[in-house]
């Protein structure tokens, strides 16, 4: 079969025909539900309709509307195109027919619910396939077109069904797509792996928490969910009607909502979104997602999950100055702020005493929080710390590992990425760095299940439990390093996670 240029497969909704790159067979711009357009919008997914023929899966599908700009400055490159009909996902396998079904990785993309798209190129599925995993990523609602809550359309639910997180639903209709059609492409619906960065990460532990997830996947991968809490269905109202104001529409009705362009809305000024966060208190998220892991309610999986050296790079892009973070501590919370400083004996300016608070407050006590809630639950947890930098651009990264630069590592992806900079390119010690690292999320995909008690590698690495708080290193300064360390933060995350709720947040 892998000497075939295209390859036909037969879903429960029709016959997809796909191409074969690197050896690799790949299926794009697979619709999983139908497009979100028109009476759809804002209302939860509906099945995608069957047809007849093949359907081409060679191109990807439109990502929702957002500013290609922005996602090309932050998000890993350009989207492509862009539509209110966006509910497509892309598949890559190595065999459709294995002697035994292979695990499955659904990679939920990150952007802070308002880019993104799952044919970026640090996400390509290809190099994990070619080492025995099927991948899946998917589209999803972004911005108000993925969280909203307006009276008018509250008005169209009975008590206690009301939706507002567009977006998880999105995320739960892809997974339900998996269960049905995902043995297929080869892949074991029994063996899947739900993983996500940064908003994709957060997307994880939110299905960690909602009840409509449960038994659509097997396990989880987070990399950099940051702690900022979600927003309650009371301000999200408020947020709808404001917005809805802003359109000369005080009185909306659900369909003069309905009616708005869909690219009206990513140009908006961001006090009229809800993101980076989810809304809680609708059906999908009744429990804000923090207080579902700081009491141990979530659902008994397996989870791995950390962060990286320098989380605060991403700071400017929510317009937040690290040097301003620690003027606030100081103005509002003087005695917290010496507590702080006595945790950060060796940093005397502001601006990176700054920059490690508000990495590791917001970003690095979250893996702690989580590996509690998962031993509290008898679920195995791992945690990690990622701080590696290519080889060529260590001058550029003085503050460690930035946000979202693990990715390519983890993917195993970085042959597919373009250098930062002209004669920037990443070296053979990168690319067998990306390798080390990336057998840990293969192995955990293939092999860990709730009576786990170790991610095997080079280096096993145990789950996590309060007496050892064991982490692992990936990097270590810069320099490439696959290595255990016990109470790793210890005391920062001890405190932090007393401090979280009152000190992490939006302006």
């Amino acid at each position: 079969m892998r000497n075939e240029r295209t390859l036909r497969i037969m879903t429960a909704e029709g016959s997809l025909r796909g191409s074969v790159e690197e050896g690799i067979f790949v299926f794009k711009g697979i619709p999983y539900a139908a497009p979100p357009t028109g009476d759809l919008r804002w209302k939860a997914p509906k099945p995608a309709p069957s047809w007849q023929g093949d359907k081409e899966a060679t191109a990807w599908g439109p990502a929702s509307w957002q500013s290609q700009e922005f996602c090309q400055a932050v998000g890993g490159g350009d989207p492509g195109i862009i539509d209110e009909d966006c509910l497509y996902l892309n598949v890559w396998t190595p065999d459709v027919a294995p002697a035994t079904p292979l695990p499955v990785m659904v990679w939920i993309h990150g952007g802070g619910y308002t880019v993104g798209s799952g044919g970026l190129s640090p996400y390509l599925g290809a190099p994990l396939a070619q080492r025995g995993a099927v991948i899946v990523t998917i589209n999803y609602r972004l911005g108000q077109l993925g969280f909203f809550a307006h009276p008018a359309l509250d008005a169209e639910y009975t008590d206690g069904e009301v939706v507002n997180n567009f977006a998880l639903l999105d995320q739960i209709a892809a997974l339900q797509w998996v269960q049905r059609n995902i043995r297929a492409f080869g892949g074991n619906p029994k063996n899947v792996t739900l993983m996500g960065e940064s908003s994709g990460g957060r997307s994880v532990l939110s299905l960690y928490a909602s009840p409509l997830a449960q038994g659509l996947f097997h396990k989880g991968i987070v990399q950099s969910a940051y702690g900022v809490p979600d927003v309650s269905r009371t301000e999200a109202l408020k947020k709808g009607q404001a917005l809805a104001c802003h359109f000369d529409l005080p009185d909306a009705s659900a369909e003069q909502l309905r009616a708005l362009p869909a690219e009206s809305f990513w140009s908006l000024d961001s006090s009229l979104s809800i993101g980076p966060v989810a809304i809680y208190g609708d059906r999908v998220l009744p429990l804000p997602m923090l207080n579902v892991f700081a009491t141990a309610r979530q659902q008994r999986l397996p989870l791995m999950i950390g962060s990286n050296s320098d989380e605060a790079s991403v700071l400017a892009y929510f317009g937040v100055d690290a040097s301003q973070v620690i003027a606030d501590i100081r103005k509002k919370h003087p005695l917290a702020l010496k507590l702080i400083k006595l945790l950060y004996p060796d940093v005397w300016e502001d601006s990176e005493l700054g920059r490690q608070v508000a990495r590791d407050m917001t970003f690095t006590t979250m893996g702690y929080v989580v590996a509690q809630a998962q031993h509290r639950v008898g679920i195995p947890g791992w945690r990690y710390y990622f701080d590696y930098i290519s080889e060529n651009s260590r001058d550029l990264y003085c503050h460690g590992t930035w946000h979202g630069n693990e990715i390519p590592y983890v993917l195993n992806t970085l042959a597919q990425l373009e250098p930062i900079e002209e004669g920037r390119s990443f070296t053979h010690g990168d690319v067998e760095f990306s390798r080390r690292v990336s057998e840990y999320w293969l192995n955990f995909a293939r092999d860990v299940t709730a009576f786990s008690h170790q991610i095997n590698g080079e280096t096993d690495w145990p789950a996590w439990h309060p007496w050892s708080d064991i982490t692992m290193r990936f990097g270590r300064y810069g320099l490439a390093t696959v290595a255990l360390e016990k109470r790793f933060m210890r005391r920062r995350m001890q405190i932090f996670r007393l401090l979280m709720k009152a000190f992490v947040h939006l302006k």
